[in-house]
């Protein structure tokens, strides 16, 4: 499944995770070894959250935004060709990359 499989649903985003990074030595280190980077681009974003009076919040997220999330946020999904993304709700991004 691509990305374009996925449509996020409530106050939920769709996110391809960054890659990660060589360190400034050169030192590339295993994947088993690595921690996954915690920031990454937002894909697809749900209609937004239904308030208690039937209103649909809108989302402050859009695509393409590049955001940063903690570490055990969100549900890890596999798409096309081993690609992965991560399913969060609007509420586990910590802050958006300017």
């Amino acid at each position: 499944m691509s990305h374009k499989k996925f449509k996020p649903l409530g106050n939920r985003i769709l996110v391809k995770r960054s890659e990660a990074q060589v360190s400034k030595g050169g030192i590339l280190l295993p994947d088993s070894s690595q921690e996954k980077p915690k920031q990454g681009e937002v894909l697809a974003v749900g209609p937004g959250k239904m308030g208690k009076d039937g209103v649909v919040e809108p989302m402050e997220l859009k695509t393409c935004d590049q955001v940063l999330f903690g570490g055990f946020a969100g549900t890890e999904v596999k798409g096309d060709e081993d690609s992965e993304f991560l399913i969060l709700s609007e509420e586990d991004v910590l802050a958006v990359i300017e």
